[in-house]
């Protein structure tokens, strides 16, 4: 977590990681947590092309994914969710705890976390939650492209 918070702290994000004893594992438990909407929980999915993994960061409210819309946006043929296993492997967290901040994998951003002054998702360490800018977290990743 170390090193999340370096590339923040250099970056000059506004941003806070929350610790909390109780696993969050769905946008309804982060938003009665936080005292927020459920739209500013921003859970990151692992998605997978013939080119690799990326990572899509979305926000709690908009509802089920359609992969086929993100073909365009990265420009593959085909797009699917990662499995598990293959969550873990681009990330090094399991699936629930992945991290906000993604080095080394590219990010499509939903525009729909822009209609907040801050989201709450994962760092990659169970029992931790970044509070983050929208702005600032475009400006921390390889934004690969965006969803509507």
């Amino acid at each position: 977590m170390d090193h999340l918070r370096a590339k923040l702290d250099a970056q000059g994000a506004d941003y806070a990681i929350i610790r909390h004893e109780k696993p969050i594992r769905s946008a309804r438990e982060g938003a009665a947590f936080f005292g927020i909407e459920p739209g500013q929980t921003a859970p990151t999915l692992i998605g997978v092309t013939t080119e690799g993994c990326f990572a899509l960061i979305v926000p709690g409210d908009c509802g089920p994914i359609d992969w086929d819309l993100l073909k365009p946006v990265l420009g593959a043929e085909t797009v699917q969710m990662a499995s598990p296993a293959e969550a873990e492997t681009a990330t090094g967290s399991r699936v629930g705890d992945i991290s906000l901040i993604q080095a080394g994998l590219p990010v499509v951003l939903h525009r729909g976390l822009f209609r907040y002054e801050a989201v709450y998702g994962g760092t990659g360490v169970s029992g931790s939650t970044l509070r983050i800018r929208p702005e600032d977290l475009e400006r921390a990743v390889k934004v690969a492209g965006y969803l509507e």
